[in-house]
């Protein structure tokens, strides 16, 4: 019954451990549901652990709902991305982003944001 038990213990530290790995937004530029000014916006997110640019995207949702896919640019730190849009006209936005963790887990957001 101990073996079994301190089997169990390990099992659900692991998972634990796992949903731990995900990276984690913690700060966006712009703010979720903030408001900016345009017509240029650089965007950088922040999260709680190293990513995988290269295996990341960002994509802009348009007042429209257009979509369009933004280039990365550099990478400031192993935890951020950055892009930026011009010609960004008074409106509502959705920046979605898609981001690999190091570990190899995936995850996905969004920043709803005001240009005016």
């Amino acid at each position: 019954m101990g073996k079994l038990l301190f089997a169990v213990s390990i099992m659900v530290i692991g998972l634990a451990g796992s949903a731990l790995a995900h990276a984690v937004l913690v700060a966006a530029v712009p703010p979720v549901r903030g408001s900016v000014s345009g017509p240029e916006v650089v965007f950088r997110l922040q999260f709680n652990s190293r990513i995988d640019a290269a295996r990341s995207t960002l994509k802009l949702v348009l007042p429209d709902t257009k979509i369009l896919s933004l280039p990365m640019g550099p990478q400031p730190s192993p935890d951020s991305l950055t892009a930026r849009s011009t010609d960004l006209k008074p409106g509502s936005y959705t920046l979605l982003w898609q981001v690999l963790a190091t570990d190899g887990h995936i995850t996905r957001g969004e920043v709803p944001f005001a240009v005016r």
